[in-house]
């Protein structure tokens, strides 16, 4: 199977249009008009490629002249790697650098071919419902396209670290195992997310256009990204939780934990105790966070894609709390996330 050739072949077929024409081209629709999904696969495909190491592989595409974009998890230790264009011929590759909190990876090819064209990253945040093309390598099968729509947004999904990645795009498009890597397309052919995971009950993810725009460059210039750490955990206040701790309302996060060695240690506070609410042991004590940078957070994943996409390490982020429920205001200077 791996030995596929990089894009289907369409047979000729002549096809009856509305207005009594006919077309050979079996990609349109019955008014003559080519499907966006054909649109955008054609636009494309140049530019998705095949990434190939010694233990597995995934998918790529190109982001700028001379750099390709995967996984992380696709090129793992690996410093050079093969890539293979859609018209079949297979290039070497250096891989510049990597990032497992984001799961993404930068990789030099010097000579891609002319019609490898740099796939734009989409400017807009996506919406739920949008419609959107995954494009890539699933199962060595090469040049293979799925359709889907965006299902979620602003989503945190494990990254190989332990941590989360934020920010990301949740999709129904169907992905599984080679398709690591390639590109979440919008019908504007633009770069919607980054595949990363997927493969079971219509539920697949990306790592955002935003994201990657902020990491690669790093990977690019440096050979690694340096994310910002607050160094506390939390949990959602939800009614139990607001019950429990004596609260007017449901908002915020509850601070669980802080890192002894962490830039909000000796600055924030963290839960002490555990209560019973209907039946339910949830968290007592601790400070409750409003919002960050005067950005109400309500949600772990309000907190994580503000700090990845709106901060970077040794900024000073202003913190609205709530302590024994009395409002304060703490400035703390981000850290650098450790590698683990």
């Amino acid at each position: 199977m791996a030995g596929c050739s990089g894009a289907p072949t369409n047979q000729e077929t002549t096809v009856a249009t509305t207005d009594g024409t006919t077309t050979g081209d079996p990609s349109t629709t019955r008014s003559g008009d080519v499907s966006p999904y054909t649109r955008v696969y054609r636009e494309s495909i140049d530019s998705v490629v095949l990434v190939r190491t010694d233990s597995g592989q995934g998918t790529g595409w190109v982001y700028d002249d001379a750099v390709v974009v995967t996984n992380e998890h696709v090129v793992g230790p690996a410093e050079e790697v093969d890539v293979r264009f859609n018209d079949g011929e297979w290039r070497a590759g250096t891989v510049l650098g990597t990032d497992a909190h984001s799961d993404l990876a930068a990789i030099r090819v010097a000579d891609r071919p002319a019609d490898a064209t740099p796939l734009p990253l989409a400017d807009a945040a996506p919406v739920v419902g949008q419609e959107v093309v995954a494009i890539g390598n699933p199962f060595a099968l090469s040049g293979s396209a799925t359709t889907g729509v965006v299902s979620g947004t602003d989503r945190a999904i494990p990254a190989p670290t332990g941590y989360r990645i934020p920010d990301a795009v949740q999709t129904d498009a169907a992905v599984n195992p080679g398709n690591s890597g390639g590109p979440l397309m919008s019908l504007d052919s633009e770069v919607v997310a980054v595949i990363n995971s997927g493969g079971g009950d219509n539920i697949a993810f990306g790592i955002s256009a935003a994201l990657t725009e902020r990491v690669v460059p790093g990977l690019v210039a440096d050979g690694d990204y340096q994310h910002a750490y607050i160094g506390l955990s939390f949990t959602a206040v939800t009614p139990a939780v607001a019950e429990a701790n004596d609260l007017d309302e449901a908002r915020g996060l509850l601070v669980v934990s802080v890192d002894p060695t962490g830039p909000s240690a000796g600055v924030m506070q963290g839960s002490d105790g555990t209560a019973f609410v209907d039946g339910r042991q949830v968290r007592t004590g601790g400070d409750v966070v409003l919002s960050v940078d005067g950005t109400t957070v309500q949600t772990f994943e309000d907190l994580l894609s503000l700090l990845a996409l709106q901060t970077s390490p040794g900024d000073t982020a202003t913190v609205a709390y709530l302590r024994d429920g009395e409002r304060r205001t703490a400035d703390i200077e981000l850290g650098v996330r450790s590698e683990t």
